[in-house]
């Protein structure tokens, strides 16, 4: 039997700190783990270079150690696993099921269907580019034939999805060369042998794409645990571009118990005025993660 190993997932912001809503699911897989006598694995989503600020990182992971969360093994960067991703691309094109792409944005829009996650790609590439496109820049898209995924989520219940009429083929490297989250997510979750999947609901309707890869590819497809989404008062996720507040660094318990109370597990507020050790031993005592809410999403005038 397999040691269960849990995987907490940052990617690196403008301000090197994690907001609310990241700590709250930070929180979640963190007692998940733990509670199961499981591995607690950090990896940085830093796949796009260029935007990834210096030093984003070291603070994320400084902000963690604050807030008594340490992690197993070694930290894993995705920007120092680009080969590992074209070796798996290698292995798709020898399968002889992705192709390149040269579609903008625009030409998209202008003949797609509109699916769960916006404009559903109409294939205008899949049976190869002329001629006269030769060498140009292009995406890598995978084929979505019979591609009919359903999986029972852990909180948010059954989850079907057929691939190719919701979604379309979908992009595993970008024009510009840069490898896609559907793609590295994959690859590094078989790699890093992670067995449960503790995340947001907003990347629910992801996981069908990446079920179909773990499919493709003859991975292991591990247990899924999608969380409510904190979302402020207009409903949007909390983010750099909704302009989310940094937590709070110098006061870590008040902000850690109201994790808890978001994700259902009632503490009792003596936790505040204790240390992080007492929190932490409570936390774990006490974690039951089908007292958490089963919805999609959770307000944050509500903590």
């Amino acid at each position: 039997m397999r040691l269960s190993t849990y995987c907490g997932r940052f990617a690196p912001s403008p301000t090197g700190l994690l907001h609310f809503g990241s700590l709250v699911t930070a929180v979640a897989s963190y007692l998940e783990a733990r509670s199961h006598n499981g591995k607690w694995l950090v990896r940085i989503e830093d796949l796009d270079s260029t935007r990834v600020v210096p030093d984003s990182s070291r603070k994320i992971l400084h902000a963690l150690e604050l807030f008594g969360m340490y992690w197993d093994d070694e930290v894993i960067y995705q920007s120092q696993r680009s080969a590992t991703y074209q070796n798996v691309l290698t292995k798709l094109r020898k399968l002889g099921v992705i192709y390149p792409c040269i579609c903008s944005r625009r030409e998209i829009n202008d003949s797609a269907l509109i699916g769960i996650e916006g404009p559903v790609y109409p294939g205008n590439c899949r049976n190869g580019l002329p001629i006269s496109h030769a060498g140009r820049h292009s995406a890598l898209r995978v084929r979505t034939e019979n591609s009919l995924v359903e999986f029972m989520d852990g909180l948010q219940g059954n989850v079907r999805q057929c691939v190719e009429s919701e979604i379309g083929d979908f992009v595993l490297r970008r024009a510009d060369g840069i490898f896609t989250y559907q793609l590295a997510v994959v690859v590094d979750d078989t790699w890093q042998g992670i067995t449960h999947i503790v995340r947001g609901a907003d990347l629910l309707h992801s996981t069908p794409r990446q079920i179909y890869l773990q499919k493709l590819l003859g991975y292991a497809i591990p247990a899924y645990l999608h969380l409510p989404v904190v979302v402020n008062e207009h409903g949007e996720k909390l983010s750099k571009q909704t302009r989310a507040a940094p937590i709070d660094l110098t006061n870590p318990l008040p902000q850690l118990v109201a994790t808890l109370h978001v994700l259902g597990q009632n503490p009792p507020h003596e936790l505040i005025g204790g240390d992080m050790t007492s929190f932490w031993q409570w936390a774990l005592a006490n974690w039951q993660a089908e007292k958490i809410p089963r919805k999609s999403h959770f307000f944050l005038k509500e903590t």
